[in-house]
């Protein structure tokens, strides 16, 4: 055994350096794969997952709101667009990093101060409130809404660190209350809350579409960074019938006579009679979309369909149209009209006006709108026959146009009509139906028997391509002789002899019938009066049928003093606006009493 002297370093004879360097090398080594292990975990096992938390991090999405579809008349003029603005918002955390230069690139001021310096003028905003809206930590800050593109572009150029702009949609109304009973509105959501806008908001709605980008610490979009788009779709632009110049012209009619008789409301409809399109459906003191928080509660939606009222003798029409079609009698029967009548169930009813017992023929009966003489004629027919043409000429279901709180009236079934009821409804008292169903009745003995389901939507214009809205199968509820037979009565109506004269129009020949009816007020008394007048022009080549309604009037009750000539109006004009020829042939009225023929 070798002995190592005293003092001697153990490791000079066993080789000290090159051991050294093996612990050093082997130390270096480990080193070395700690890092290379903790490389390969990183960039091969994790990797990926850490590449794509920061890119999630970078990463912004942004809604791309599809555009509300028009809404426009028959025309294509616009009732409702969508405007594009811009919600200006900041970056509180920004702002101090903003530098306001002079011309000779100087700073003359830094931060909140010199940011609502510049844009103060620009947003209309006071600058000490806005400065105050430019300082803090928060990440998003609304400084402005509704700012127009202009607006924005100059507030862009002022390069203001950490402000940018959001696109909105606003809703407006260009006519203002023009059609605003039919047209709606939408909510704070952008969406429909009432008219159109609310039944047809399905189709209106635009789908929205995304944006995604790469934004940097700056806050800027990373220009080389992934950037993906899904673009939006605008919504369909919904057509209507309706022709705004008439409505127009129809909603300053019916609003002026409101006024003059001091009645509750009043509306008005017209019905192209050979295709169902709605031409003007008028309310007074309608609704202005633009703020419909402006109108009282009650006038903010369509009282034509919404408000039911008692048809009053427009609704003899229907009764001794009934007669005519069951074949019990012909416009020349001889029709008992005493003043009183007392039927056999010891209900009693009397005309108007007293008179002497006398006999009229069922054109007399209209003309003098005779209640006796209409009880005797509807008494020639049973209660389930009248229900019957009730049912087929619209009177006891809904027309469906679109329009929200479409009131379907009431009319019971003949088994729940009491004693007088059933005398009553024949001349239109005890019954309730909408103006728009009760000027169908007259569009469809307009149009020969055909009864077509009235329509407010001609269509929908969907991405350039117009899909025209599926209207009802017409359907032949009356013969063409019935049809005709009537609109030649009606025709007496409005001559001299008539209570309908004021709504004859110099060089067309018009057939009508007046309606007055007493109705119900909230306590039950007959103290509140429907005046109507519903009626057909040209009478010998009809293209319109149109009906108007006073409710309540306080002066001026009867259909034929106050509503009368508001058919005049709203229809001559109509008519010329429409350019239907006057008529050419003279009008050959039916004898009114059996002795004239």
């Amino acid at each position: 055994m070798s002995r190592v002297a005293r003092g001697q370093n153990p490791f000079t004879k066993l080789g000290a350096p090159e051991k050294r360097q093996t612990v050093l090398l082997a130390a270096l080594l480990a080193v070395m794969m700690v890092f290379a292990g903790r490389l390969i975990y990183v960039q091969a096992i994790i990797g990926p997952s850490l590449a794509q938390a920061a890119l999630a991090e970078r990463t912004h999405t942004y809604t791309l709101t599809g555009a509300r579809g028009d809404i426009v008349d028959a025309n294509g003029t616009v009732l409702a667009t969508t405007v594009e603005t811009y919600r200006v918002v900041v970056d509180q955390t920004q702002i101090p990093d903003f530098r306001l230069y002079d011309e000779d690139d100087e700073v003359i001021g830094y931060g909140a101060a010199a940011a609502a310096q510049v844009l103060a003028p620009v947003l209309g905003l006071d600058v000490n409130t806005l400065g105050a809206r430019l300082v803090g930590e928060a990440g998003y800050v609304i400084l402005a809404t509704d700012v127009s593109p202009e607006v924005w572009q100059q507030v862009a150029a002022l390069g203001v660190n950490g402000v940018a702009s959001e696109d909105t949609f606003e809703r407006v109304y260009p006519n203002g209350a023009t059609a605003g009973s039919i047209l709606g509105w939408v909510n704070s959501e952008g969406v429909g809350a009432a008219g159109i806008e609310q039944t047809q908001n399905e189709d209106l709605l635009g789908t929205d579409g995304r944006l995604q980008v790469e934004i940097g610490a700056s806050g800027q979009v990373i220009p080389t960074g992934q950037q993906s788009t899904t673009p939006a779709m605008p919504g369909c632009d919904v057509q209507l019938t309706i022709d705004a110049d008439i409505q127009w012209h129809t909603q300053q009619v019916i609003d002026d006579a409101v006024d003059t008789y001091g009645a509750s409301w009043g509306a008005v409809v017209i019905i192209e009679r050979s295709t169902g399109r709605i031409i003007a459906l008028a309310d007074s003191d309608s609704v202005d979309p633009n703020n419909p928080g402006a109108s009282a509660v009650e006038d903010r939606g369509a009282r034509s369909v919404t408000s039911p009222y008692e048809p009053g003798s427009t609704g003899k029409v229907l009764t001794i149209l009934s007669a005519l079609e069951e074949g019990v009698i012909t416009p020349t029967s001889p029709v008992e009209d005493p003043y009183r009548l007392t039927t056999d169930n010891g209900q009693t009813f009397h005309d108007h006006t007293e008179h002497p017992d006398q006999i009229l023929t069922p054109a007399g009966v209209l003309a003098e709108s005779a209640n006796t003489g209409t009880v005797n004629i509807g008494s020639l027919m049973s209660d389930a026959t009248r229900y019957e043409y009730m049912q087929r000429l619209g009177w006891t279901e809904a027309t469906g146009i679109g329009l929200p709180g479409e009131s379907p009236g009431q009319l019971g079934e003949p088994e729940t009509w009491d004693g007088r009821t059933r005398f009553a409804n024949m001349f239109g008292q005890g019954v309730s139906v909408n103006l728009l169903q009760n000027t169908g009745v007259f569009a469809t003995v307009a149009n020969g028997g055909v009864h077509i389901t009235p329509r407010l939507v001609d269509g929908y214009d969907c991405d350039g391509e117009f899909i025209e809205n599926e209207a009802a199968e017409p359907e032949q509820v009356v013969s063409p002789e019935s049809s005709e037979q009537m609109i030649r009565m009606l025709e007496s109506v409005v001559d001299d002899e008539g209570t309908g004269e004021h709504a004859a129009i110099e060089g067309y020949r018009i057939a009508g019938k007046t309606g007055t009816a007493q109705v119900a007020d909230e306590t039950g008394q007959l103290n509140d009066v429907a005046a109507s007048f519903v009626g057909i022009a040209p009478a010998d080549d009809p293209d319109l049928a149109v009906g108007v309604v006073i409710y309540n009037p306080s002066s001026g009750i009867y259909g034929g003093t106050i509503a009368a000539p508001v058919f005049h109006d709203v229809t001559a004009f109509a008519l010329q606006s429409r350019g239907v020829a006057p008529s050419t042939e003279p009008a050959d009225p039916y004898p009114l009493t059996p002795d004239a023929s």
